[in-house]
């Protein structure tokens, strides 16, 4: 990398658009070639030449080979360089905290994941402890060639609100709860959001539902939750609460009055195997301990497991019925601990299409990865628009 005396603020204010584009679509779309870039931004040999230079001598751009062109000739190849930096990205979720350290154009440096104690259901000390421990470790692990950190991206299991936000809002999403024992590395961005709508635009960028610009994504596990994508946006709501499907009113019917988070309370793993302890036959021996091992007995054609995830299934379907009649998404990926199982799959799909509009329903390709993807990506997105602008 070339030296020079310019602060790295001065550098990034003085870059040329095209320069900037050059970046971005390294940020993008990864590693490319000389005539790839030139292709895709329109720009001419000598621009390219001169906006690479700049890149370069800012650190932000690397040559890491060269290709076999088709006249003979061959072509250097680029990707963002340590001088880019580098995220921290936390799912702080109700079984574990996965933690994934990624260049911005999602190069892979460090990941780990830490189980909890037990589920946890609410954003609580243990959560913040965890996620304390594992940022030091990781800044502890930081490598000279990682570059700066540029961002840290933590996804919560709970409402999200806009730091301009009430006092009255703020305190309601228990989000304040993280930082019983976690305080943000200073001078470092940090980025909070809810967990279900990382695993949405993780499945939107690279995942089931990549490109598509409606859709939902339906979380099933310990908790329950939806991300909405519409019109290619993440739709959050004014209080953060867009798709807290778990706090649609349940149980409803007469003599019935709905309780809070009644939905998610009944839907949720631990109420389901209390459910399936209770249903399940002596003939078919020891009740399963666990959704895991549930799921396995029914893969293997257990009939009073399959009876159960039929049931449960058909839960599903009916919730996934009601997001259906209130936002029309076209496509519903589910994902979860529960909610991505294939053998779920026809179930959902036939109570849906008995009860709702056409949809089609998918599960995520994403599986436990979803979240700590989706935070990434944020923290990503923040940090190139910091570098170059949007």
């Amino acid at each position: 990398m070339k030296q020079n005396r310019l602060s790295e603020a001065d550098i990034r204010a003085n870059f040329t658009s095209s320069a900037r584009s050059v970046f971005r679509t390294l940020f993008q779309e990864g590693p490319a070639t000389r005539p790839q870039l030139g292709s895709a931004l329109g720009l001419s040999r000598p621009t390219l030449s001169s906006s690479i230079s700049e890149l370069d001598d800012a650190g932000y751009v690397e040559k890491i080979g060269e290709v076999q062109g088709a006249l003979g000739r061959k072509a250097a190849m680029y990707r963002l360089g340590p001088g880019a930096g580098h995220v921290i990205a936390i799912d702080a979720g109700s079984t574990h905290v996965r933690t994934r350290v990624a260049t911005l154009d999602r190069r892979l440096l460090h990941h780990r994941i830490y189980r909890l104690s037990s589920n946890q259901r609410h954003l609580n000390a243990e959560i913040s402890r965890a996620v304390a421990e594992e940022v030091e470790a990781t800044l502890a692990l930081t490598e000279p060639g990682w570059g700066k950190l540029r961002a840290l991206g933590i996804a919560l299991p709970s409402r999200v609100v806009a730091d301009n936000a009430d006092n009255a809002v703020e305190a309601a999403t228990g989000q304040e709860n993280l930082f019983s024992h976690f305080a943000s590395p200073p001078g470092v961005p940090l980025l909070l959001e809810n967990n279900v709508n990382c695993a949405a635009l993780a499945e939107q960028s690279h995942g089931t539902a990549r490109g598509l610009q409606d859709f939902a994504y339906v979380q099933i596990g310990v908790k329950i939750g939806m991300g909405v994508v519409l019109g290619g946006k993440l739709i959050r709501g004014r209080n953060g609460g867009a798709g807290e499907i778990g706090h649609l009113p349940f149980p409803w019917g007469p003599g019935l009055r709905p309780q809070a988070v009644g939905l998610e309370d009944y839907v949720g793993a631990e109420v389901l195997m209390q459910r399936v302890r209770t249903a399940w036959p002596q003939r078919a021996g020891a009740a399963p301990a666990d959704t895991a091992a549930l799921f396995a007995l029914a893969s293997q054609g257990d009939e009073a497991a399959l009876a159960q995830v039929k049931l449960h299934a058909e839960d599903i379907g009916a919730i996934v019925s009601a997001c259906v009649g209130v936002i029309d998404p076209g496509i519903v990926v589910l994902g979860g601990g529960i909610g991505d199982n294939a053998i779920m799959l026809p179930y959902v799909r036939e109570t849906v299409g008995r009860l709702s509009y056409p949809t089609e329903i998918h599960a995520s390709s994403l599986g436990a990865d979803a979240t700590v993807l989706g935070i990434e990506k944020i923290a990503a997105d923040h940090a190139c628009e910091l570098l170059v602008g949007a």
